[in-house]
């Protein structure tokens, strides 16, 4: 399983050789790069879920790859590695947005250990930037699930659409013509039946069997998803 993709940037092949190995033991997807102009290059050309970069390194140091990557309001975790005597490093790296330091020589384990709790924090983040919410009800876009008062509840693809479209636009009166259009297509343009059908079987499942209602009617407009 597939736990995550990490990039290192270190150019002491041995030592990077054994994160990556360690890393992967671990189920971590991983790339490795030499210099910083590599793993700058690399970072920007793929997606990654972790960073872990020495700060001394041919080309580009590794300060200057983070300043680059912060400059862009990547929010990707940054672990440095650094020489034991470089504190200077250690505060510039943090003052520039790293969000951890490793230093050098130091004990695989400990390095897995703080991946682990970046991996969760980024992920826990993630998940948290994909849901959307109003009260109780919950619809995490990423895994598709759908909550309301810590309750799991199954929605039809279709129902699916139309609670995310509530979602996206809620406290706003949304038309039938504008549910029609972004909810169905134009396959169903004028059919406003086909709203009503789906609203009930909406409330059906997020409304009635609770105490307040979501979403609202707008007699001969529409509906709305308010508190």
């Amino acid at each position: 399983m597939n736990r995550g993709k990490i990039l290192i940037v270190e150019d002491e092949k041995k030592i990077a050789r054994l994160i990556q190995l360690e890393l992967e033991h671990e189920g971590y997807e991983t790339g490795a790069a030499y210099t910083g102009l590599e793993g700058y290059s690399l970072f920007q050309n793929e997606t990654w879920d972790l960073l872990i970069l020495d700060v001394m390194l041919p080309e580009l140091s590794g300060l200057e790859v983070l300043r680059r990557i912060r400059s862009a309001d990547n929010q990707t975790p940054v672990i440095l590695l650094t020489a034991r005597d470089a504190l200077p490093d250690k505060v510039s790296g943090l003052d520039l947005g790293a969000n951890d330091y490793m230093t050098k020589p130091f004990e695989i384990e400990e390095l897995l250990a703080r991946v682990r709790v970046w991996m969760r924090q980024s992920l826990s983040q993630e998940e948290s930037d994909s849901s959307l919410c109003i009260g109780d009800l919950s619809l995490n876009e990423k895994t598709r699930e759908v909550t309301r008062s810590g309750q799991s509840i199954e929605l039809t693809p279709k129902e699916y659409d139309l609670l995310l479209y509530l979602l996206q636009n809620q406290n706003q009166v949304l038309t039938f013509d504008q549910l029609l259009s972004n909810v169905w297509g134009f396959d169903y343009n004028g059919d406003i039946n086909i709203v009503y059908v789906y609203i009930r079987y909406l409330r059906t499942k997020i409304d009635t069997p609770f105490s307040k209602p979501y979403i609202h009617t707008v007699r001969g407009v529409g509906y709305m998803l308010k508190e």
